[in-house]
C-alpha cells in the first residue's frame, strides 16, 4: 500500500466502532434505542430525545447527494494530485447526512438527488474511509 500523505482521522473511543467497521467495509451509524432515530456523526447522546441509549447498527450504505461542490483549485498540497474532486453531503436512506467524496464518477456528472452507495477506500493497513459512488436508481 502506498504511503498515505493526507490527514488521518483522529479515532477516539466514541468513533472507534465506526472506523473498525469501516475497515471491514461496513458502514455503521448509531440508532437511539429510545426514540428509534438514527444518528451520525458519533455522539454520546441522541440529538432528538437526549437519551444516552445509543447502539451501533449497520447502514444500508445507500442514499442520495443532498449537496456538493467541486474542488478544482486552491486546495492543500496533499490534495492537489486529486484535482478535480467532489465533496458532497450524502443523505443516507436512514435520514442522516455524511460529509464525503463522490468517487468513480466524473465531477461534472455529480448532481443533487443522484443515487449513491458506499464505496470504501483502504488508505492504510488499519484505516478505510467510506466514500460514495453512483448507483442505479
Amino acid at each position: 500500500m502506498a504511503e498515505y500523505k493526507k490527514p488521518l482521522p483522529q479515532i477516539t473511543p466514541l468513533s472507534e466502532p465506526f472506523y473498525k467497521a469501516a475497515r471491514e467495509h461496513k458502514l455503521l451509524i448509531q440508532k437511539c434505542k429510545d426514540c428509534s432515530k438514527y444518528v451520525f456523526y458519533p455522539k454520546h447522546f441522541c440529538p432528538h430525545c437526549l437519551s444516552d441509549n445509543l447502539e451501533w447498527v449497520q447502514s444500508s450504505g445507500k442514499g442520495k447527494v443532498y449537496s456538493y461542490t467541486v474542488c478544482r483549485s486552491n486546495v492543500p498540497a496533499n490534495f492537489a494530485a486529486d484535482l478535480p474532486y467532489s465533496v458532497a453531503i450524502v443523505e443516507l436512506d436512514e435520514g442522516v447526512w455524511m460529509l464525503t467524496n463522490i468517487v468513480d464518477c466524473n465531477v461534472d456528472d455529480v448532481k443533487c438527488d443522484m443515487p449513491v452507495e458506499v464505496a470504501f477506500e483502504d488508505i492504510t493497513d488499519t484505516i478505510a474511509l467510506p466514500k460514495f459512488k453512483p448507483r442505479a436508481a
